[in-house]
């Protein structure tokens, strides 16, 4: 077992892997920018060090910055939480090379996993169901209008190395397939510097289900069922359940089996996500997470596990505390996404934090970094807070979300909070009759 652990990230994420470092006994070390030198993640850590400037690029992706922390600190090992450089190849294999510990997959799955083409691939030769699409990158318009043909509109066209929702294009019809192919072409090279598109058919109503993965690295994986994350705006999830209330314990339990049996067979290591497009009980793989997940609270929430001291325990050479049999769902949870944003237009809106309160009671559990005077700086990623929630059933947790986000008080800045009492009002939420496309339907109603 590793005596010290590094944590290349910030913000909430930072406080949860130091949370499960401190329960194992380990040495947590933080890394920080200088405008987040009083963080709670670097006041709660053991030890911190400042590896560059404000901009994400200059600190949190500072690839030699944090490979220099880890030799002045001695950790032996970094966990790279979510975001930044969790799912980045090249870190992974500097990380080996520099003789330390990546707590997380391969540099090969990663890879592998990175590009939306190859992953489509080698899930399907895995056996995993996939949306009907192109084989491969599409080179032109002519080929992109014969294949829309072929599958039948509407087909959505997405780059290869796409993802937060950018590069990705619908069209209809055939006469939208010029615009939509060019515009995804061109958001795809001035975001990620490749211009290659794929298209898949576009699915009318479907909801958005991941499996939760978990692989020891030498053959053995399990899953730990789903979570539905529908309700989204601009491709990005705001309120995540576990599990999720339209698919049935059968279902689970087969894709679920499709999924730990994919991961066994090419030996991954730690978490993962793989994620599907859901509608008429049929599953569309889209794509696989090789990381710890945002909201990966409300399955740790349901089976009772940790999924940090987890991927620590696998990646020390240990086997996984639990297997397949051991794990059994209780209950249901909820997670929603608190950012520093201005309703409606979702403007980011970094200041100060005059008052912070946290909900507490049976079943709450509220992830943040907040805390009294603290100023969020403009730099980074405006999620400042997860307030999840467990209860005995649906009906039990999303009654407890709501008493919980009426014990909530953040001020000095806008955020999401009312939001989520709004949806709370609305019966398409109680009944869990949602897709991925209800709630900028509902925004667009509700703020038109």
């Amino acid at each position: 077992m590793f005596d010290k652990i590094l944590i290349a990230n910030r913000g909430e994420i930072a406080l949860r892997v130091i949370r499960a470092c401190r329960e194992m006994g380990i040495k947590s070390v933080a890394v920080h920018s200088t405008a987040d030198a009083d963080a709670m993640h670097v006041r709660m850590a053991d030890e911190a060090v400042c590896i560059g400037p404000a901009p994400g690029t200059d600190s949190y992706l500072n690839m030699a910055s944090i490979i220099a922390a880890c030799e002045i600190t001695g950790a032996q090992a970094i966990h790279p939480g979510y975001g930044f450089l969790s799912e980045n190849a090249k870190f992974v294999q500097i990380v080996e090379d520099h003789d330390l510990t990546f707590i997380g997959p391969t540099a090969e799955h990663i890879r592998v996993m990175g590009d939306k083409i190859t992953a489509k691939d080698t899930m399907k030769d895995l056996g995993v169901p996939c949306v009907p699409g192109s084989d491969g990158g599409v080179p032109d318009l002519a080929a992109a209008k014969k294949i829309g043909e072929e599958i039948g509109y509407p087909v959505i066209i997405k780059a290869t190395a796409g993802g937060g929702g950018r590069g990705m294009k619908v069209a209809q019809t055939a006469a939208d397939m010029e615009s939509a192919f060019m515009t995804a072409r061109a958001e795809g090279k001035a975001a990620f510097g490749n211009d290659e598109v794929y298209i898949e058919k576009y699915l009318t109503t479907p909801r958005h289900i991941e499996i939760q993965v978990f692989g020891d690295g030498k053959g053995k994986a399990v899953h730990l069922g789903e979570r539905d994350c529908s309700l989204q705006r601009r491709h990005q999830k705001v309120f995540e359940e576990a599990p999720g209330p339209c698919i049935s314990p059968e279902e689970r339990a087969s894709i679920g089996k499709i999924c730990a049996d994919a991961v066994a067979k090419i030996n991954y290591i730690g978490a993962g996500t793989i994620e599907f497009l859901y509608e008429n009980g049929e599953f569309y793989f889209i794509e696989m997470n090789t990381r710890l997940q945002v909201e990966h609270p409300v399955t740790e929430s349901i089976f009772g596990v940790d999924l940090v001291r987890e991927q620590i325990r696998v990646a020390s050479g240990m086997d996984m505390s639990f297997g397949q049999d051991d794990l059994e769902i209780n209950g249901h949870s909820i997670e929603v996404r608190l950012n520093a944003e201005r309703l409606p237009n979702f403007a980011p809106c970094p200041g100060k934090i005059t008052q912070f309160h946290a909900p507490g009671g049976l079943g709450v559990r509220m992830d943040s970094a907040l805390y009294d005077g603290y100023s969020i700086p403009p730099y980074y990623d405006s999620l400042i807070g997860k307030l999840i929630v467990h209860g005995r059933d649906r009906t039990e947790a999303l009654a407890r979300l709501h008493r919980a986000l009426g014990e909530l008080i953040i001020d000095g800045i806008d955020t999401t909070v009312p939001l989520f009492h709004q949806l709370l009002e609305e019966e398409d939420i109680h009944t869990g009759e949602y897709n991925i496309h209800w709630l900028e339907k509902w925004l667009e109603a509700t703020y038109e």
